[in-house]
This record gives C-alpha cells, sequence and structure tokens, in this order.
C-alpha cells in the first residue's frame, strides 16, 4: 500500500499569485482522505501535483511504496473522459491492453459489462462515470486520485456510485484520495479530511472519522452519525467551508 508524503512550500503560475501555499501532510496507506476547500483554491492543482501532471520541485512529494518510487496510479476526472471513437471495452483496453482479464470484473462489479460493446454517447452520464471508475480501478492502482467525480450527477445515481467505488476500493485496498465540496460525502468515506483555506491554499484543519467497516455510507444509522460529526464541526467552525477557521 502507498502513502504520500508532501512537503510542498508553494505553487505559482508565471509571475502571478501562488495558487498554494506551504504544505506539509501525509496520505495514510491503505486509508482514503478527502479535501474540501473554497472554489479555486488550488485542490485540483494539489491532486495534478501528486499525479505528476503538474509541476513540483524535487522532494516536495514522495511516495512511500515499498521501495517502488513509481507507483500505479489512477485518476478519477470531473468528467468521465471517454475516447468517444472508442467502445467501452476498447476503452478500458486502451488502459491496460487487449485480453486483461480484469477488465470484464471490473466492468461487472460496476454494472455496466452488458455495455462493453456500445460506445459513449449511447450511454447515460451515470453509465459513462460507472465506466471511468471501472477505467480507474483496471489495472490495480495503489494509489487513486478523484477530483469531484460525481459532482454533476442526481443524488440517487451518486449515492449508487459512491457504493460501487467501495466495493471495489474494499477489494484491492487502494490509498484513494478525493476532493469535494460536499462535506457529508466526504464524512462518509473519509478516514481524514483535509480543509484547506482559500488561496494561497494550507490546510487549516483535518478530521479524523472512526469509519465502520462499512464506512457511515453503508451503515443503518449512517446518515445520522453522518449529520452529527457536520453539525458538530460547523458549530465549532462556521467558516471553515469558506477557507477560514476562526
Amino acid at each position: 500500500m502507498i502513502s504520500v508524503s508532501l512537503d510542498i512550500h508553494g505553487k505559482q503560475y508565471g509571475k502571478g499569485a501562488s495558487v498554494l501555499g506551504e504544505i506539509r501532510e501525509t496520505v495514510m496507506a491503505g486509508k482514503i482522505t478527502a479535501m474540501i476547500g473554497p472554489s479555486g483554491c488550488g485542490k485540483s492543482t494539489l491532486l495534478n501535483m501528486v499525479a505528476g501532471l503538474e509541476s513540483s520541485k524535487g522532494g516536495e512529494i514522495q511516495f512511500g511504496c515499498n521501495g517502488n518510487m513509481s507507483p500505479r496510479i489512477g485518476y478519477i476526472f470531473q468528467t468521465p473522459r471517454l475516447m468517444p471513437w472508442l467502445t467501452v471495452m476498447e476503452n478500458m483496453e486502451l488502459i491496460c491492453g487487449k485480453g486483461n482479464p480484469n477488465i470484464t470484473g471490473v466492468l461487472d462489479a460496476m454494472g455496466v459489462l452488458d455495455k462493453q460493446g456500445a460506445f459513449p454517447a449511447q450511454l447515460s452520464g451515470g453509465m459513462q462515470r460507472r465506466v471511468s471508475v471501472a477505467r480507474a480501478f483496471v489495472y490495480q492502482p495503489g494509489l487513486l486520485l478523484l477530483d469531484e467525480p460525481f459532482t454533476s450527477l442526481d443524488a440517487p445515481t451518486a449515492d449508487q456510485l459512491r457504493h460501487l467505488l467501495l466495493n471495489i476500493w474494499h477489494q484491492q485496498q487502494t490509498t484513494m484520495v478525493f476532493v469535494t465540496h460536499d462535506l457529508r460525502e466526504a464524512i462518509s468515506l473519509a478516514d481524514e479530511i483535509w480543509f484547506l483555506s482559500y488561496s494561497p491554499a494550507k490546510v487549516i484543519h483535518k478530521l479524523s472519522i472512526d469509519q465502520p467497516p462499512a464506512r457511515l455510507l453503508g451503515e443503518e444509522n449512517g446518515r445520522q452519525r453522518i449529520d452529527e460529526i457536520a453539525g458538530s464541526l460547523l458549530e465549532q467552525y462556521p467558516r471553515i467551508l469558506s477557507g477560514a477557521i476562526n
């Protein structure tokens, strides 16, 4: 399992203002970490730096993964980003090669095995999201990054996809980091939540969640517990979702 150590001293574009401030934190191996912060504070930038899609200075991001310094990283974006000219199966094969035995397993787990011959335009938005989740898990990444993957879906569909995501995560025990604006979503899934300030972002508060085996999302009284945790946090820090701790 992979841990991620962040020792970031700031991120600046050109001669403009800094997007990120100093961030010195560790993503726990095999756990789910959520990041919440105001729009434009740099959450996606931070995620992209971990993924290697944006530049970082030497030593700012280090992976602890049993001596392997190049872990497999999966990324689920805000939009599915499927290749429209390829079928579902071909989109999967693009990631892991033809004949990979993992493909049918993850498509089945996400409930889209019967859609393997369809093109993205023939699928609903929710089905496209299922395929994008399956694609991220198909080559069994050690680290999975998610950038508000369910934000444009209706509530029942998003909730169903969270359950399916957790089912695969339980099987693979991938270290997961996800960005969200939804406090209750973060509480329902994450072992730890990082609250970021307005730009240049820094971590202003961390909240640890004592998650049951099925996560609060899957508990019978989970919604009540989620509301209690959210209410207690917002009572103590009423401006925290706006990036301020006091």
